[in-house]
């Protein structure tokens, strides 16, 4: 199994690259190689002898474009280089990088775009910190207007590079090289949308350097969880696999404790239970085989249930209700110190009372599952959680505030623990977004918890595997359609 995927911030890359160039390889052999992968990944997109136009920027960016664009001349394409500003601006490397382009260098407004096969968008990389504007927006404008394939060096020119937002305009790229390490642009929404296909070049920055410099912020993928996975053995038994319970709403609001409970049973609990109100159990009794029930009345009911140390994972919130019984059982819950999944409800009932919850999870393993709207009630009076553009600082702020693992659900889902390792999730569907998805991933956390999977990796797990279940159905998914697809995608992950 590879080792997991780095995700590194313009920050942290900028200061990756520092270390290397402290550690003897210069800044302009970095450049070098970067523009020479820049023109190896445009000649997978070119036929022999095309035009390419390389649009480059005043900056390091820029630099990375120069080198492309000779490389590619003396490859015997018909290279044009348009730049943003002035030759006697570039400094450093850049400067460096310029002169082995022995082309014209024609102005901004000096080359029509619409009859090239390829456009090199050299302009801007991770050092943009403000809106495009003037002669810079309108070079962008056109490069989008062109309608041709775009290949952007490191990211579109116009993203953000660590929040993914668009700053004024954006390039709309076809394919991207970036370098060392993919940045949160190229995994965050709405910057993945721009960036197209991400290739990874290797420049010569070691890994070692790149998890110095960051190492807390991970593509979610097997890799950084498959190890835990649990692989029952021969004298393994359902004792062994933990047992998980689900506490159901009232009698017609049952189906997301039981869409929680299958989940968490087909996930591999060995035991699963749904903690039902005396007015509902008839209705869960009626559709419940494999999971067991119980009674359960409120509060005090959840109190008894729990004196039963082998219920060792539990989830609340789906369709629980808004209310101070819902506040109080999550207090039990906690106070009973087992494995914790909150949704829904569980979150919704703390609305303008999240100081409640702080630190309130530090010693119970707890996994808090908002999407974005469920995060801002929740957090509603706390702006420094609230206004980081960065929904990776967002989900981390609450995850230290909390003392939990948030996963702030999404397209772009980002689970954040307390101790500030982050992930970034990439193989979601719209096809999950189906009434009773949420409920279903929430059984499916629990149900790894309940097998000793830390909440971390539970919950990075959790949110792979049914994405993966998700898109491998595709049109015409529903909730209930999930739980019976997991098996597929645990097989595939276990041999």
């Amino acid at each position: 199994m590879p080792a997991p995927e780095l995700v590194l911030t313009p920050h942290e890359m900028r200061r990756a690259d520092a270390a290397t160039i402290a550690a003897g390889t210069s800044g302009l052999e970095l450049m070098r190689r970067a523009g020479l992968a820049v023109a190896n990944g445009a000649e997978q997109m070119v036929a022999e002898g095309g035009r390419i136009i390389v649009a480059a920027g005043p900056g390091q960016n820029g630099g990375d474009g120069f080198i492309a664009a000779a490389a590619l001349a003396e490859r015997g394409y018909r290279v044009s280089l348009i730049l943003l500003g002035e030759m006697h601006v570039l400094k450093g490397d850049a400067a460096e990088a310029a002169r082995e382009w022995k082309g014209e260098v024609l102005p901004a407004d000096g080359a029509s775009l619409g009859d090239a096969d390829l456009i090199i968008d050299a302009l801007f990389g991770t050092g943009l910190t403000r809106d495009l504007e003037g002669q810079a927006r309108k070079l962008v404008e056109r490069i989008d207007m062109a309608g041709r394939p775009v290949l952007a060096v490191d990211l579109p020119s116009g993203l953000d590079g660590g929040t993914g937002e668009v700053r004024g305009a954006v390039v709309k790229a076809t394919r991207t090289v970036t370098f060392a390490a993919r940045k949160p642009c190229h995994l965050l929404m709405p910057g993945r949308l721009y960036s197209g296909a991400v290739e990874v070049a290797d420049i010569g920055i070691p890994r070692e350097t790149l998890a110095t410099c960051g190492g807390r912020l991970f593509a979610n993928g097997p890799a950084l969880w498959s190890s835990l996975l649990p692989r029952p053995g021969l004298a393994s038994h359902k004792y062994d696999r933990g047992h998980t319970l689900v506490a159901s709403g009232g009698a017609t609001r049952t189906g997301a404790a039981r869409l929680a409970a299958k989940a968490a049973l087909r996930i591999g609990s060995g035991l699963v239970t749904v903690a039902s109100p005396p007015e509902a159990l008839g209705v869960n009794a009626a559709h419940l085989t494999a999971v067991m029930l119980r009674g359960c009345d409120g509060p005090e009911g959840l109190h008894g249930i729990l004196k039963d140390q082998r219920f060792n994972a539990l989830v609340l919130g789906p369709a629980l209700g808004v209310h101070a019984g819902t506040r109080a059982m999550v207090a039990v819950a906690v106070q009973a110190q087992r494995s914790l999944v909150l949704d829904a409800d569980a979150l919704t009932s703390f609305e303008g009372m999240a100081s409640e919850l702080h630190q309130a999870f530090r010693y119970t393993p707890t996994v808090l599952t908002p999407h974005e709207g469920e995060f801002k009630r929740l957090f509603k009076d706390h702006p420094d959680l609230l206004d980081p553009p960065s929904k990776i600082e967002r989900a981390r702020r609450a995850a230290v505030y909390a003392g939990a693992v948030v996963l702030l659900k999404g397209p772009d889902t980002v689970i954040a623990a307390p101790d500030g390792r982050a992930a970034i999730n990439e193989n979601g569907t719209p096809y999950l977004g189906t009434a009773g998805s949420g409920d279903t991933l929430c059984g499916i956390i629990a149900g790894l918890m309940a097998q000793g999977l830390p909440a971390f990796e539970a919950a990075c797990a959790g949110t792979w595997i049914h994405a993966e279940a998700g898109a491998g159905f595709g049109p015409g998914l529903i909730a209930e359609d999930l739980a019976d697809l997991l098996p597929g995608v645990l097989r595939r992950l276990l041999t």
